[in-house]
């Protein structure tokens, strides 16, 4: 799989920038708000660099294909289709790279939390107020029909010049007004868990899991020596990680195996018992299931 990658688009991009495989538009920014747009078009994921703005709230509203939030590393999160993440982190920024899969298309919306919280006038945002304004807060949810229909709009309107300041500002106070008023956040599903002793055992499970890739431990065993009980563990895993936890593992195995493929020291069968597989032919599945490829002809691909 190839890469596109444009350059850093939360400060100083062109209003539009476009590519054979797809586009970023930039249609409204003002010194607290600001709405864009990007399509990738092509056969190729299409990447952004960006940015968690400290004490800025991000809204990103996936509604066709998937993207990946890359953080680090070892720390990503997956935004399907139909689904919308919000953002907010008052401690720093988080540098990110946004890859875009193939058709697929996004929203991004940000707003300082003052001027969210001038919109609502004297009710305010009860899970961003007080205290809470000094926690980081994640939010997932569906993208409603009446929410996705707004979305649509900001693809395929066609306006002059000076309409379109006035028509996006507008847009941005419906998409607010839909996304608030269709449910409020349940800040008890933060995954930026305000207990750091629960944090430092679900961390511990992740790394105990990944010295034992090869004979990974049951849930109730990684639970155990955790010192979480299994519930626990399932819910504040999928909300660090954005993955179960045997899902985080398949994912990280089939990584680690197509590294060891670009090596090119070991064949498909070699590379499948290393990482766990008991039967290659359960590996050889599960790696065309995610990369779109068998591991002979992703071997095939690289020595040309």
């Amino acid at each position: 799989m190839s890469f596109y990658y444009m350059e850093r688009f939360i400060h100083n991009s062109p209003e539009v920038k476009s590519t054979s495989i797809g586009s970023f538009k930039k249609l409204l920014e003002k010194e607290d708000v600001s709405l864009m747009t990007a399509e990738n078009s092509g056969e190729d994921t299409l990447s952004f660099e960006s940015q968690i703005l400290k004490s800025i709230i991000h809204f990103y509203f996936c509604l066709d294909g998937k993207a990946v939030f890359e953080f680090s590393p070892h720390y990503s999160r997956e935004i399907q289709k139909q689904r919308n993440y919000f953002f907010y982190n008052p401690e720093k920024n988080a540098p990110f790279h946004l890859h875009l899969a193939t058709h697929s298309r996004i929203v991004l919306l940000t707003i300082s939390l003052d001027s969210l919280h001038k919109l609502f006038l004297h009710d305010g945002l009860p899970f961003l107020s007080g205290e809470n304004a000094n926690r980081k807060f994640y939010d997932e949810r569906e993208i409603p029909s009446s929410l996705h229909l707004v979305l649509n709009q900001l693809f395929n309107v066609h306006l002059s010049e000076s309409a379109e300041k006035i028509y996006y500002q507008g847009k941005v106070l419906e998409l607010l007004s839909l996304y608030f008023s269709d449910k409020k956040p349940d800040t008890e599903s933060c995954p930026f868990l305000n207990d750091e002793e629960t944090v430092r055992k679900i961390k511990f499970a992740k790394g105990h899991l990944l010295k034992n890739m090869e004979t990974p431990p049951s849930l109730k065993e990684l639970a155990k020596v955790s010192g979480l009980n299994e519930y626990q563990l399932k819910v504040g895993f999928k909300e660090i990680y954005g993955n179960t936890v045997f899902g985080f593992l398949l994912a990280h195995r089939l990584d680690h195996a197509r590294v060891m493929l670009d090596a090119a020291k070991l064949k498909v069968n070699e590379v499948a018992y290393q990482i766990g597989y008991s039967n290659p032919s359960h590996f050889i599945a599960a790696f065309k299931k995610k990369f779109g490829v068998t591991p002979k002809k992703y071997l095939m691909n690289n020595s040309r």
